[in-house]
Parts: C-alpha cells; structure tokens; sequence
C-alpha cells in the first residue's frame, strides 16, 4: 500500500515574506521517505537547507502513529504552538491587569438622561388643588384659647380671617401635612427643581445619597427632615427658587451656607422659616394682611422669604454661626410674629432697591438703624412716638400655647 501526506507549515521568510513549507512522506511498502518542499522546491534545487532543517521546529518530521493517535492538527500544533500559547497567556494577562485597573462604570438607562422638567410654584399648587386631600383636612387651623386670653385676643388681637379665605388657608395646612411621595411625579420634580436650582445643574440626581447634603438636608434622604412642616417645606423652597425676582436673594443666602465659618444648612434652615410662617398663620398674625389683600398663599410666601431675608442679613452682619442658630431662630420668629406689617415691608424695600439697581447689599449699621433687632426695637419705641407704639403691639397679646412653647432650633 503506497500513500502520500503533506504536512504544510506558514512561516515568515527572510525580509518578512512568507514562507511555506512542506513535508511529505512516501509510504512505499511499509516504509516512509521524508521530503521538505519549501514554497514549492525542494532543498538543493535553490534552496539552501542551512544544514538543520530538520532541527527547525516548524519543519520537522511527524510519526505516523502519532497523526493517527492525535489527529493531523493536534501534532503540528504540539511543535509550534507553544511559543504562541506563551505569548498569548502573557497577552491576556496584560489585558486583565488593564481591565482590572479600570473604575467599575455604572449602567446609565435612556431615562436617566433626559432630565425631569423644571416645575413653577403655580403648577404644584394647582396639583394639590385638585388632589383629594380629605383625610388631611382634619386640622386645628388656630390656637384654641379659653378664658382671659380668649377675651383679650377677641377685643385686643389681630381681625379673624374672612370666611372666603377659610378653605385657602385650610388647603395651606393640608399641605403641610403631605409627606413626600415617590410615587409622585409632581413631588419628585420639585425636589429636582430645588436641587437644580440652587447648584445651577442641568442633570437629575438621584433620589437617595449625600449629595442632598450639598443643598442643606441633613441626611441621603430630605424626607426625613420635613417633620414639622410636610410638603409646604419644599413648597416654599421652590417658590424661593423659582420665582425670578427672588431667585438672586436665594442664591445669596445658600452661598452664605455655604461660607467656610458661618455655613448652615440651607434648606433645613429654609423649612424652620416655613415653621416660623405656618406659627404666624395659626397664630392669626397674618389675617389682617391677607383679608386686605384678600389671598392667604401669596401672603404666606412672601412672609417667608422675608423672613428669610432677616435672618439672612441678621446672619451675615453679625457674624453668626451654627453654635447660634438656636438664639437666633427664636430672635428671628419674635421679631417676625410681633411685627409681621414691618418684616413685609422689609422685603419690599430689599426688591425696589434691586430693581432700581441701587444694590441690594445692607450693612451692619444700615441694618441696626432700619432694621432693629427685638430688644433694639424695645428700647428704641417710646422714644418714636404714639404711633409706632400702635403698631408694635398689633400682636403679641397672648402666648403660645404650651405644646408650642420652647426654645427655636433646627429641626
């Protein structure tokens, strides 16, 4: 029985060019004749053997028994493919040490990229207007008051609201009993808007984590401090932020927030203001400015924001720092309550002098003459005439009630 095998190798040749070579065997009766064809030649005939073709090894010679064991592929391979397996096992170890080099990337999903829109004051409100808020109806929207404080608030204190303003005013304490909802697309594009607003960001962050401490929250989740004030907490805020002629004052305040000595938490420091105002309403010390102006919400907001604004220049001119906040506070919401006619037109004169590009920046003296503190306002009354007189005692008759009693604080 006679049969021929050839056994075809690739190799590079001199100067890069490729280089075939071939190894046949003559099966003549049992005995095998090896020949090596190189790109078609065999040795001698041009091509010079070099004396060691056989020690190359891509070029050696295949016992038959072991083709037939192995399989043609399996012993060309044994000779030539161990350099290479060499060289691709250091190839993927290099690459692994790469990959394992590379920070872990977070999977962005399609939606995390289109931010939510901004949305107004106006279109959340109306979203509470139409919700059905009756559980959170059953609300005590004044201070009960029994005996001889009951006669003096009747005879001495501040007019009761009008009764078309009852179901406004009653909606605004509803409000403030709405936890945040993550089911609520409107609740989670305010809590966007305010975030965004005020770090001046396009992008949506995530619902949880610390960068809400960036905004002055004081944990991963700003739920957590809303107790006291619900949802009328952000409301608030997204007023401040959202409404053109006040954004610039927000911004300066949250930048003093941010300031290296004199920082405090923004928004928490914003949900004591909507504390202070929610108190003032209860009270009944803003019925008389919103029967004259017959609205409850509108009066409600800018009694905040100025609020706000006092404690901001209060803050700023005097130095203050977070050790103080709790002095502060209550300083602030006396001030506030007692004088609620003379911090609105605070915020009043605060806008016309940015309209009019006067500036808008008070210094400390401007601010202890035209703005007194309580005890400076003590001091300072009977020397100002009747008048004045009047209208520092148009609240502040009666007390709070126990369960409000207590020092102010961060919440």
């Amino acid at each position: 029985m006679e049969g021929v095998v050839a056994v075809a190798v690739h190799t590079e040749g001199l100067n890069g060019y490729p280089q075939e070579c071939k190894q046949t065997e003559d099966l003549t009766s049992g005995h095998s004749k090896c020949t090596t064809i190189l790109n078609g030649l065999t040795p001698g005939n041009g091509i010079k053997d070099n004396g060691n073709l056989n020690g190359n090894p891509y070029l050696k010679t295949v016992p038959i028994s072991a083709l037939k064991q192995n399989g043609l592929l399996q012993s060309l391979a044994a000779g030539g493919n161990q350099t290479k397996t060499e060289e691709v096992s250091l190839e993927v170890e290099r690459a692994q040490e790469e990959w394992d080099a590379l920070e872990s990337i977070q999977p962005v999903f399609s939606e995390d990229l289109t931010p939510s829109p901004l949305i107004s004051f106006n279109e959340a409100l109306q979203h509470f207007q139409t919700s059905d808020l009756g559980d959170l109806l059953n609300i005590q929207p004044t201070i009960r008051r029994t005996g001889f404080a009951a006669i003096t608030h009747f005879l001495f204190g501040p007019p009761r609201l009008h009764k078309d303003l009852v179901e406004e005013r009653d909606l605004v304490f509803a409000i403030a009993q709405c936890s945040l909802d993550n089911g609520q697309s409107v609740h989670m594009r305010v809590l966007q808007t305010i975030y965004r607003k005020l770090t001046c960001t396009r992008a949506d962050c995530p619902r949880y984590g610390p960068h809400w401490e960036n905004v002055g929250f004081q944990g991963a989740d700003p739920a957590t401090d809303l107790r006291g004030t619900g949802f009328l907490g952000l409301m608030h805020t997204l007023y401040f932020v959202m409404d053109p002629e006040i954004l610039p004052l927000a911004r300066e305040i949250y930048k003093l927030s941010q300031h290296s000595v004199q920082n405090f938490p923004f928004c928490v420091m914003s949900i004591n203001m909507t504390r202070i105002a929610l108190h003032a309403l209860r009270e009944e010390v803003l019925s008389k400015e919103c029967n004259r102006r017959q609205q409850v919400v509108a009066v409600l907001n800018d009694f905040y924001v100025a609020t706000f604004l006092y404690l901001y220049q209060l803050w700023k001119s005097q130095q203050k720092t977070i050790s103080d906040s709790g002095h502060v506070l209550k300083e602030v919401e006396l001030f506030a309550k007692k004088n609620p006619k003379q911090i609105l037109k605070r915020l009043e004169g605060y806008l016309k002098e940015r309209r009019a590009g006067t500036g808008h920046r008070t210094s400390p003296d401007t601010l202890s003459h035209s703005n007194p503190s309580p005890g400076d306002t003590a001091s300072r009354a009977g020397s100002q005439g009747g008048k004045e007189d009047k209208e520092m005692n148009f609240t502040g008759v009666c007390e709070l009630p126990p369960e409000m009693e207590g020092e102010a604080r961060l919440i």
